[in-house]
C-alpha cells in the first residue's frame, strides 16, 4: 500500500500502472477517471433494472467530481438510466457515456446518435428465434433502446444456455447489421463501431488529460483497457483497474491493479479522492 495523507492506495503490480497512478496524483485537475457501471460501481444483480451503485461508490464519485479534471461513467446502459442508477442526477461534475459512447448525459441533458434500423429488426425477431431454438424459458431479453441483450443468468444452466445461443444470435446480428457483444451471462446485439475503447479515446481527445484511469469488470471493458495501453504508448500515463469477478477471471490478467468488486472500486475511488485533496 502507498500512503496518501488520509488514506492508502493499493500499489499497481506493473511499472506502467505505478507510473499512471503517480501521474494521476501529481495532477488531479488534469486527470480523467472513467469507470464502468455494472459490476464496477454496482453489484451484478438478476434484474438489471434493480442495479444501483453502492453508497460508498456514490460518495466517492461525488468527492472526485470536485477534485478531478474529468469523472466519467462509460457503460452499455442508456446514459440517463445509468446516471440515475449511479446516483449522479445531482452531481454536475460527472458525465455519463451510455450505449458505449452513442449517448451522452451531462448536467441533466442527454444527447444521442440515431439508432440504426437493424436494432428494431433484431428486437422484432428475437422472440421467434428464442422459441425456435428451444431457449430455456428463464432466458430473457432486455431492451436497451439502442441495443437488445439476451440474458441467461436465470436459466437452469446459464453457461450452457449462453453457449448454445451464440451461433443463432451471431446469425441474427449478421442479418441485421449488428454485432454481438459477450458479457457476464449475456449476449448483446448492438450497432457496430461503438465500444468503450472508442468512447474513452474520444473523451481523451476532447479533454486532453495528463493521465487516465479506467476501471471495468467485463469483456466489454477490454477495448477500454486496450485504449489505455495505446494512450500510454502515445505518452499519456494510464492505470488499468479490474473490478474482479468469479465470472470473468481472465480480465484480471489485463489489468495493472485488481480490486475486490464494487466494494474495492469504491475504496479505490475514495483513496484517490483523499490523495487528490492532499494531506490532512
Amino acid at each position: 500500500m502507498t500512503g496518501t495523507g488520509r488514506a492508502t492506495l493499493p500499489v499497481p503490480r506493473t511499472a506502467a500502472g505505478r507510473s499512471g497512478l503517480a501521474a494521476l496524483i501529481a495532477a488531479p485537475a488534469r486527470s480523467l477517471i472513467a469507470v464502468d457501471f455494472d459490476g464496477t460501481l454496482a453489484p451484478i444483480v438478476a434484474d438489471p433494472a434493480a442495479a444501483r451503485a453502492t453508497p460508498a461508490a456514490i460518495a466517492a464519485l461525488r468527492r472526485l467530481a470536485s477534485l478531478a479534471g474529468t469523472v466519467a461513467v462509460i457503460t452499455g446502459r442508456p446514459a440517463k438510466e445509468a446516471a440515475e442508477f449511479a446516483g449522479l442526477a445531482e452531481v454536475p461534475g460527472v458525465l455519463v457515456l451510455g450505449h458505449y459512447g452513442r449517448q451522452r448525459w451531462e448536467r441533466g441533458e442527454s444527447s444521442a446518435a440515431a439508432v440504426p434500423p437493424g436494432v428494431a429488426r433484431a428486437r422484432a425477431e428475437l422472440p421467434a428465434l428464442l422459441a425456435r431454438t428451444g431457449a430455456d424459458p428463464a432466458t430473457w431479453v432486455e431492451d436497451k433502446g439502442e441495443a437488445v441483450a439476451v440474458h441467461t443468468r436465470r436459466a437452469a444452466d446459464p453457461e450452457g444456455e449462453l453457449g448454445r445461443l451464440r451461433a443463432p444470435l451471431a446469425d441474427l446480428a449478421s442479418r441485421t447489421g449488428l454485432m454481438v457483444e459477450p458479457g457476464r451471462l449475456v449476449l448483446e446485439l448492438r450497432p457496430p463501431g461503438a465500444d468503450k475503447g472508442a468512447a474513452l479515446a474520444d473523451l481523451v481527445a476532447e479533454r486532453r488529460p495528463a493521465a487516465v484511469l479506467y476501471c471495468g469488470d467485463d469483456l466489454g471493458d477490454r477495448p477500454a483497457f486496450e485504449a489505455v495501453v495505446s494512450l500510454r504508448a502515445a505518452g499519456v500515463p494510464g492505470l488499468i483497474v479490474c473490478s474482479q469477478s468469479a465470472e470473468v477471471p481472465e480480465l484480471a490478467d489485463d489489468a495493472d491493479l485488481v480490486v475486490a468488486g464494487p466494494e474495492g472500486v469504491a475504496a479505490l475511488l475514495d483513496g484517490l479522492a483523499c490523495a487528490f485533496s492532499g494531506p490532512a
